[in-house]
Protein backbone atom coordinates (compact mmCIF):
# COMPACT_ATOMS: atom_id res chain seq x y z
CA UNK A 1 0.00 0.00 0.00
CA UNK A 2 1.22 3.08 -1.31
CA UNK A 3 1.17 6.42 1.15
CA UNK A 4 1.81 10.22 0.74
CA UNK A 5 4.43 11.25 1.42
CA UNK A 6 5.44 14.20 4.12
CA UNK A 7 7.63 16.79 2.93
CA UNK A 8 9.79 18.36 5.49
CA UNK A 9 8.46 21.65 6.96
CA UNK A 10 5.51 23.49 9.13
CA UNK A 11 3.83 20.28 10.85
CA UNK A 12 1.09 20.90 13.41
CA UNK A 13 1.01 18.62 16.50
CA UNK A 14 -2.82 18.68 16.86
CA UNK A 15 -2.78 18.20 20.96
CA UNK A 16 -3.26 20.47 23.95
CA UNK A 17 -1.76 17.29 25.65
CA UNK A 18 1.99 18.54 26.95
CA UNK A 19 3.08 14.61 27.43
CA UNK A 20 1.86 13.58 23.99
CA UNK A 21 3.47 16.93 22.51
CA UNK A 22 6.97 16.12 24.23
CA UNK A 23 6.83 12.47 23.12
CA UNK A 24 5.32 13.71 19.87
CA UNK A 25 8.42 16.12 19.24
CA UNK A 26 11.14 13.94 20.43
CA UNK A 27 9.79 11.05 17.61
CA UNK A 28 9.88 13.71 15.33
CA UNK A 29 13.25 15.54 16.25
CA UNK A 30 15.50 13.41 13.64
CA UNK A 31 13.45 14.47 10.70
CA UNK A 32 13.55 18.41 10.59
CA UNK A 33 10.38 19.26 10.58
CA UNK A 34 9.20 22.89 12.04
CA UNK A 35 6.70 21.45 14.69
CA UNK A 36 4.06 23.81 16.46
CA UNK A 37 1.04 22.14 18.80
CA UNK A 38 -2.35 23.16 18.04
CA UNK A 39 -2.47 25.25 21.65
CA UNK A 40 0.70 26.99 20.65
CA UNK A 41 -1.56 28.27 17.29
CA UNK A 42 -4.76 28.84 19.55
CA UNK A 43 -6.77 26.18 17.98
CA UNK A 44 -9.60 25.20 19.42
CA UNK A 45 -9.51 21.06 20.72
CA UNK A 46 -12.73 19.52 18.99
CA UNK A 47 -15.08 17.34 20.87
CA UNK A 48 -13.85 13.96 20.28
CA UNK A 49 -17.14 12.31 19.67
CA UNK A 50 -15.51 9.10 17.60
CA UNK A 51 -16.33 5.67 18.91
CA UNK A 52 -13.01 4.11 18.06
CA UNK A 53 -9.45 5.29 18.15
CA UNK A 54 -8.93 5.76 14.65
CA UNK A 55 -11.78 8.08 14.60
CA UNK A 56 -10.96 10.60 16.95
CA UNK A 57 -7.53 10.75 15.46
CA UNK A 58 -8.74 11.25 12.63
CA UNK A 59 -11.42 14.14 13.73
CA UNK A 60 -8.33 15.75 15.63
CA UNK A 61 -5.77 15.71 12.75
CA UNK A 62 -8.38 16.88 9.78
CA UNK A 63 -9.85 20.18 12.24
CA UNK A 64 -6.19 21.32 12.65
CA UNK A 65 -5.35 20.50 9.47
CA UNK A 66 -8.27 22.59 8.13
CA UNK A 67 -7.90 25.30 10.86
CA UNK A 68 -4.35 25.84 10.08
CA UNK A 69 -3.82 24.91 6.02
CA UNK A 70 -1.03 23.34 6.76
CA UNK A 71 -0.34 18.99 7.74
CA UNK A 72 -1.32 18.05 11.17
CA UNK A 73 -0.72 15.11 13.06
CA UNK A 74 -2.58 13.54 15.79
CA UNK A 75 -2.57 10.45 18.20
CA UNK A 76 -5.69 8.87 19.71
CA UNK A 77 -4.47 6.97 22.44
CA UNK A 78 -5.88 5.16 25.66
CA UNK A 79 -5.56 1.97 28.46
CA UNK A 80 -7.70 -0.96 27.65
CA UNK A 81 -7.65 -3.18 30.91
CA UNK A 82 -8.86 -6.22 29.95
CA UNK A 83 -10.90 -7.49 32.71
CA UNK A 84 -12.94 -4.15 32.31
CA UNK A 85 -13.67 -5.23 29.04
CA UNK A 86 -11.32 -2.91 27.31
CA UNK A 87 -11.87 -0.15 29.71
CA UNK A 88 -10.98 3.13 30.15
CA UNK A 89 -10.28 3.07 26.53
CA UNK A 90 -11.09 6.20 24.01
CA UNK A 91 -12.34 7.44 27.63
CA UNK A 92 -9.06 7.03 28.81
CA UNK A 93 -8.78 11.41 29.29
CA UNK A 94 -12.04 11.29 30.80
CA UNK A 95 -11.80 8.91 33.48
CA UNK A 96 -9.28 10.95 34.67
CA UNK A 97 -12.20 14.36 34.93
CA UNK A 98 -11.57 18.00 34.22
CA UNK A 99 -8.69 18.34 36.34
CA UNK A 100 -6.93 15.36 34.27
CA UNK A 101 -6.15 13.21 38.00
CA UNK A 102 -4.89 10.16 36.47
CA UNK A 103 -3.55 9.43 40.07
CA UNK A 104 -7.51 9.33 40.74
CA UNK A 105 -8.19 7.62 37.51
CA UNK A 106 -5.93 4.68 38.31
CA UNK A 107 -7.34 4.28 41.57
CA UNK A 108 -10.96 3.75 40.26
CA UNK A 109 -9.07 1.28 37.85
CA UNK A 110 -7.66 -0.35 40.50
CA UNK A 111 -10.90 -0.50 42.78
CA UNK A 112 -13.14 -1.66 39.44
CA UNK A 113 -10.26 -4.40 39.67
CA UNK A 114 -10.48 -5.73 43.64
CA UNK A 115 -14.08 -5.41 43.12
CA UNK A 116 -13.62 -8.20 40.19
CA UNK A 117 -11.58 -9.92 42.27
CA UNK A 118 -8.79 -9.77 39.84
CA UNK A 119 -5.82 -9.81 41.52
CA UNK A 120 -3.99 -13.08 39.95
CA UNK A 121 -1.73 -11.48 37.11
CA UNK A 122 -3.41 -13.07 34.45
CA UNK A 123 -6.76 -11.23 35.03
CA UNK A 124 -4.83 -7.40 35.43
CA UNK A 125 -3.61 -7.82 31.81
CA UNK A 126 -3.94 -4.81 29.89
CA UNK A 127 -2.56 -2.83 26.29
CA UNK A 128 -1.88 0.87 25.53
CA UNK A 129 -2.95 1.66 22.36
CA UNK A 130 -2.34 4.90 19.85
CA UNK A 131 -3.70 5.74 16.65
CA UNK A 132 -1.63 8.35 14.60
CA UNK A 133 -3.75 10.71 12.00
CA UNK A 134 -1.56 12.67 9.59
CA UNK A 135 -4.17 14.81 7.72
CA UNK A 136 -3.26 17.37 4.99
CA UNK A 137 -5.51 20.56 4.08
CA UNK A 138 -6.72 19.19 1.25
CA UNK A 139 -8.37 16.09 3.27
CA UNK A 140 -6.36 13.26 2.77
CA UNK A 141 -5.45 10.99 5.31
CA UNK A 142 -3.15 8.36 6.80
CA UNK A 143 -3.73 6.57 9.59
CA UNK A 144 -1.15 4.16 11.87
CA UNK A 145 -1.95 1.81 14.64
CA UNK A 146 0.23 0.73 17.41
CA UNK A 147 -0.17 -1.44 20.05
CA UNK A 148 1.63 -2.88 23.34
CA UNK A 149 0.77 -5.94 25.94
CA UNK A 150 1.28 -6.13 29.24
CA UNK A 151 0.33 -6.14 33.12
CA UNK A 152 -1.65 -3.69 34.99
CA UNK A 153 0.41 -3.68 38.34
CA UNK A 154 -0.65 -1.79 41.83
CA UNK A 155 0.49 0.57 43.52
CA UNK A 156 2.25 2.64 40.89
CA UNK A 157 5.68 2.54 40.16
CA UNK A 158 7.97 5.44 39.06
CA UNK A 159 6.83 9.59 37.96
CA UNK A 160 8.00 9.94 34.73
CA UNK A 161 6.22 9.42 31.45
CA UNK A 162 1.92 10.80 32.10
CA UNK A 163 -1.67 9.54 32.49
CA UNK A 164 -1.59 5.71 33.16
CA UNK A 165 2.11 4.94 32.49
CA UNK A 166 2.91 3.71 36.52
CA UNK A 167 0.22 1.34 36.55
CA UNK A 168 1.38 -0.91 33.23
CA UNK A 169 4.15 -3.31 33.13
CA UNK A 170 5.36 -3.98 29.51
CA UNK A 171 5.85 -7.36 28.64
CA UNK A 172 9.67 -9.03 28.95
CA UNK A 173 10.29 -5.47 30.87
CA UNK A 174 10.98 -5.35 34.90
CA UNK A 175 10.30 -1.87 34.94
CA UNK A 176 6.77 0.32 34.63
CA UNK A 177 6.32 3.04 31.92
CA UNK A 178 6.30 5.03 34.73
CA UNK A 179 9.92 4.32 35.90
CA UNK A 180 11.59 4.71 32.26
CA UNK A 181 13.18 7.75 30.84
CA UNK A 182 10.96 8.78 27.17
CA UNK A 183 13.62 7.32 25.50
CA UNK A 184 14.13 3.59 26.77
CA UNK A 185 10.04 3.83 27.03
CA UNK A 186 10.21 4.83 22.95
CA UNK A 187 12.18 2.11 22.84
CA UNK A 188 13.04 2.84 18.56
CA UNK A 189 15.68 3.92 16.75
CA UNK A 190 16.86 2.24 13.41
CA UNK A 191 18.64 -0.75 15.01
CA UNK A 192 16.09 -1.49 18.22
CA UNK A 193 11.86 -2.43 17.31
CA UNK A 194 9.31 0.45 19.04
CA UNK A 195 8.72 -0.25 22.33
CA UNK A 196 5.95 1.74 23.21
CA UNK A 197 1.83 2.11 21.55
CA UNK A 198 2.60 5.64 20.35
CA UNK A 199 6.34 5.12 19.43
CA UNK A 200 5.21 1.55 17.25
CA UNK A 201 2.73 3.95 15.53
CA UNK A 202 5.34 6.61 14.96
CA UNK A 203 7.46 3.64 13.52
CA UNK A 204 4.25 2.84 11.32
CA UNK A 205 3.73 6.45 10.26
CA UNK A 206 8.01 6.88 9.88
CA UNK A 207 8.00 4.32 7.65
CA UNK A 208 4.94 5.23 5.21
CA UNK A 209 5.06 8.55 5.11
CA UNK A 210 8.80 10.27 5.74
CA UNK A 211 11.58 9.93 3.73
CA UNK A 212 15.00 8.46 4.61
Amino acid sequence: MSHRKLVPGKLVVASHNKGKIREINELLRPFGFDVVSAGELDLPEPEETGLTFEANAALKAQAAAQASGLPALADDSGFCVQALNGDPGIYSARWAGPDKDFAMAMRTIEEKLQSLGATAPEQRRGSFVAVLCLAWPDGHQELFRGEVEGDVVWPPRGTQGFGYDPMFLPDGRDRTFGEMTSEEKHGWSKDTPALSHRARAFQLFADGCLEG
